[in-house]
C-alpha cells in the first residue's frame, strides 16, 4: 500500500441536512482548487422514497470566489460526464464522482431535482489531489 492521506486534501461539498422534499437545487460549497492539481467532487445519495424523481448535475468554474460569471465546464474540461454523476430514485445509496481538470480556480455543483415529492439525503465532498504541498493538513479542515 501506498500513502494518499497526506497528498489529498477533503472539503465539504454538500453538507448533511434534512431531506430535500421538493424541486429546490441544492448546490455545493464553492471550492478553491488553488494549490491543487485535481479536483473530484464525490457524493452518496440516502434512500430515494419518490418514485419518478431525476436529479442531474451541473459543474460550474469561475475565477470569481463569488462565482460571479459562472459559466458550465466544457466536456472536455470534465473527467466523467455530468449524466453519469445523475441520479434517479431508483438509485438508493449510491456514490457518484465528477472530476475537474479545467484551469478556472473556483468551481460549484449544483444537484437539481425533477418530479421530487419524497425525501433527497445527500452527503458530498470536494476531493483535492496532487498538491503543491506535502503532506496535507491533518484533520482536513
Amino acid at each position: 500500500m501506498r500513502d494518499q492521506a497526506n497528498n489529498i486534501h477533503l472539503k465539504t461539498a454538500f453538507a448533511p441536512a434534512a431531506a430535500v422534499t421538493d424541486n429546490t437545487a441544492q448546490v455545493s460549497a464553492i471550492l478553491d482548487v488553488l494549490g491543487y492539481g485535481s479536483a473530484t467532487l464525490a457524493f452518496v445519495t440516502g434512500t430515494l422514497s419518490d418514485a419518478d424523481a431525476t436529479f442531474t448535475v451541473l459543474l460550474e468554474e469561475s475565477n470569481d470566489s463569488g462565482m460571479s460569471g459562472a459559466a458550465a465546464v466544457a466536456d472536455k474540461d470534465m473527467i466523467g460526464t455530468e449524466a453519469l454523476a445523475g441520479f434517479t430514485f431508483a438509485d438508493d445509496g449510491e456514490v457518484r464522482k465528477l472530476g475537474y481538470i479545467g484551469s478556472k480556480r473556483y468551481i460549484r455543483a449544483t444537484i437539481t431535482p425533477s418530479g421530487n415529492t419524497g425525501n433527497l439525503f445527500l452527503a458530498g465532498m470536494w476531493v483535492l489531489g496532487k498538491p503543491s504541498s506535502v503532506p496535507t493538513a491533518n484533520p482536513p479542515q
